[in-house]
This record gives structure tokens, sequence and C-alpha cells, in this order.
């Protein structure tokens, strides 16, 4: 998981609209619980975890995040309750009725068997909802390993790249862990930014967080303009630019 100081909520929150959909769809597949036990992984700055908290009815709803300075602004809400944790080693300590997590399990690996142990953690007819970016071979993620390579001393792999897998793996994945019902699709969301410039925005708030750790503050400054230069020479200096942002969307019931 990424390290906990990488994260600034203000500059995550800058595209909370465009980020808010993809949470909307997953949300959609998940059928309310009342009375039950959730858990919302990589919950963030917490608002949707309310959200999540309020259309499934449930009696509790815990939210997990690595980050204190995103659980730092996280709302009070009845029934809601904030924990650090490491997305990769937490454990419920009582069997869950969904399992709930957007756009944070790209931070952890071995998929296959991460889906394995969350799909242990739910009690029986329980429900795993997850939604991961897949665009690594978008220039934004493509041109941005590139400047780590050239500028960075042992750079940190892109995430979304390593971990993530096919749409495809991830039905099998599903069946094979004995899910009844399965419900996997890609889904591309486009973003109508300012600029091709304010992809850099964007990924600051994401993906380029891998960095923050391992440089000061004037080797990231000249990180970022080496990879806003390179980007628009890829993309071209568009205003507005349309950002195709691929995502895998993920449902599943256990059987009861």
């Amino acid at each position: 998981m990424a390290v906990s100081d990488a994260w600034n909520p203000t500059q995550y929150q800058r595209f909370a609209a465009e980020r808010r959909q993809p949470f909307d769809d997953l949300l959609a597949l998940v059928a309310p619980v009342p009375d039950g036990r959730v858990v919302d992984l990589g919950c963030g700055t917490g608002e949707l975890t309310v959200d999540l908290h309020r259309h499934t009815g449930a009696a509790v709803t815990l939210g997990i995040d690595s980050s204190p300075a995103m659980l730092a602004e996280a709302p009070s809400a009845p029934g809601v309750v904030f924990e650090v944790g490491d997305l990769a080693t937490w454990w419920a300590p009582e069997p869950v009725d969904v399992v709930f997590a957007n756009a944070a399990l790209q931070w952890v690996p071995d998929h296959e068997h991460l889906l394995a142990d969350l799909a242990g953690q739910l009690a029986p007819g329980g429900q795993l909802a997850v939604q991961v970016p897949c665009n690594a071979d978008h220039p934004s993620h493509v041109i941005a390993a590139a400047v780590a390579a050239e500028l960075v001393e042992d750079p940190p792999d892109d995430p979304v790249a390593i971990n993530v897998l096919s749409p495809a793996r991830y039905a099998e994945i599903l069946h094979e862990l004995r899910f009844v019902d399965q419900h996997v699709r890609l889904q591309v969301y486009g973003h109508l930014l300012d600029s091709t410039a304010a992809v850099v925005e964007w990924t600051m708030g994401t993906n380029l967080t891998r960095f923050r750790p391992l440089l000061g503050d004037a080797e990231l400054a000249r990180f970022l303009e080496h990879y806003r230069a390179r980007l628009v020479a890829e993309l071209g200096d568009r205003r507005p630019y349309f950002y195709a942002f691929k995502r895998i969307l993920l449902w599943a019931r256990a059987p009861r």
C-alpha cells in the first residue's frame, strides 16, 4: 500500500466530481443489507463511506484507510467508524455482509490471493464490490513511468500496471472462489478536463503519490515539469482535454 504521508486530501479532492461516478456505479451493484456489517477498504476522506452506509442500511460501516491525513477529513455519521489500517493485511474481526473497495485495491499486489482473503471474510450471502483503475496503457501512466526511469533512483513500479488483472481473469477468479452470482465489466469514463496539462493535476492526486516520499520539493517540481512537457508533446495542447479513463467494476455474492 502507498506510504500514508504521500496522500494529499486537497489534491485528491480536486476532481471529486469526476471520481464520484465510478463509486455510484459500483454502489448500484450492491444490494442493501439492513442491520448488516459493511467494510469500506481504502475509504479515503470518508464522505463516500457515509453514502455507502446509507445505501446498504447497515448497522455499522467501518472505513479503513492507510492515510491518517485522509482520515483526518472524514465526517462524523451515526453507525460509521473509521480507522487506520493496511489494506493488504487487514482482517475483519467477524464476518461482514459487504466488502467494498472503490479505487483502492490497485495498490495491493497479488489480487488472486487478495480476493480469496476478502471472500473469506464474508458472511453467508455476503457481497464483494470492487472498482480498480486499469489505465496503465494510457500516456498519463506510460510517460510517468518513462520520466521516473530517467529522473528517480530505483523508481517504484506503477501499481496499476503490475497489480490490476484483466476483466476476464477477475471473472475466472470469482468463479474459482465459488461465488454464486457475479458481474464484471470494463467501463470507460470520459472526463472533460480544462486542458491536457490538467492530467498532471489528476495524476498528482493518485498515481504519482508513489513518488512523493522519494523526492524533495525541488526534485518533485523537476519531475512534474518533465512529465507535463512530455505529456503535452504526446497528447497535444488541447483545451479542453477529453481524458478517457478505463476502470474495472466487479461484484459478486457468496453462497448462503
